[in-house]
């Protein structure tokens, strides 16, 4: 499995992207990192840069998704959405693979 995008995730990734004027070769970069309140956190934001033996690669609504590979292993099969409510707005986390999620929905444990 991979890491998925959801279309709506994919249309404000978008929406980002043209307001910051990134180019085409802008990857949406899908991470792990020490930390957070639970062990783990999910980092998200714009790379240039792609290397084919250290990162995967995927497609999804027109977004071009890259993954470090020792992140992947705590991903596989994470979709990231994109909530707008009232009580919160930004980018969410739907993780099969953790075991324990904080209130902030940042951070988990694997």
């Amino acid at each position: 499995m991979a890491v998925m995008l959801s279309e709506k995730a994919a249309h404000e990734v978008k929406r980002i992207m043209e307001e910051q004027k990134l180019g085409p070769e802008t990857v949406l970069r899908v991470g792990v990192a020490g930390g957070g309140c639970s062990g783990f956190q999910y980092s998200l934001g714009f790379d240039k840069t792609f290397d084919e033996k250290a990162d995967s690669k995927f497609d999804y609504h027109g977004v071009t998704v890259v993954v470090d590979k020792k992140s992947a292993l705590y991903l596989d099969g994470t979709t990231v959405d994109f909530y707008d409510g009232l009580e919160k707005r930004g980018f969410t986390f739907d993780n099969p693979q953790a075991v324990k999620t904080c209130g902030c929905g940042s951070s988990f444990q694997a």
